[in-house]
């Protein structure tokens, strides 16, 4: 991913929380020599490597984890909050549109879950952690008959994390105060998205309130 240098983030820590916050993720591949994607949640265990492991599963009758054979690397997108700027926005000039997001591409070699017992306690933690904020979590509980027949229409799988690439966005390259004009916009959005963005914007740039800039253009940084 290309990433400028005012956008770049290797705080493993908020990466790990990015990771949890935005689950639904997008893995990629190649099946029979061409690109392959499939969008699944995964659950990040940071315990048991330097960077973490994605646990997940995939629907038997997909093609894509007959690849997973311990040696090719796959690519796994994890995408945040993210919105149109406009330059009518900017208190500095000259300014054009661009977009602000956050996005987190992991890489890694995924291999098979073929124990049982290990593949069960994975369905356990992923139905756990999303049934965390529900006000009444289901527990779970099935027919063991439905239950195991069921999971032999999954697969299941653990990638093991070698390198993490974090890119957020969030007007870096602007003045303080187009810092601030831009999250003022995107919590007045009716868009709940932006208004997300604003949130992250706030606490990774450290603007809990109105803060004074200087200078009226802004550092020129590639987009993208």
């Amino acid at each position: 991913m290309y990433i400028p240098k005012a956008f770049h983030v290797d705080d493993l820590q908020v990466i790990h929380e990015f990771i949890d916050s935005n689950s639904f993720a997008t893995l990629v591949s190649t099946v029979d020599g061409v690109p392959f994607a499939t969008h699944l949640p995964l659950l990040c265990d940071r315990t048991r490597s330097p960077h973490g492991v994605l646990l997940g599963h995939l629907a038997r009758a997909n093609p894509q984890w007959r690849a997973f054979d311990g040696r090719r690397e796959v690519l796994v997108i994890f995408q945040g909050p993210h919105a149109y700027m406009s330059p009518r926005w900017y208190t500095t000039t000259p300014a054009v549109p661009t977009w602000n997001y956050t996005a987190v591409h992991v890489y890694g070699v995924p291999h098979l879950i073929e124990d049982a017992g290990e593949f069960s306690g994975l369905l356990d933690r992923l139905i756990a952690f999303y049934e965390s904020g529900m006000p009444h979590p289901w527990p779970g509980v099935l027919p063991e008959d439905f239950r195991d027949q069921l999971m032999r229409g999954i697969v299941g799988f653990a990638l093991d994390i070698r390198r993490i690439e974090g890119k957020f966005k969030l007007s870096q390259n602007r003045s303080r105060e187009d810092q601030q004009a831009v999250v003022e916009q995107l919590e007045a959005s009716a868009d709940p998205v932006a208004r997300a963005l604003s949130v992250l914007t706030k606490r990774h740039l450290g603007l809990n309130g109105r803060a004074g800039g200087s200078g009226r253009h802004a550092e020129v940084i590639p987009e993208g």
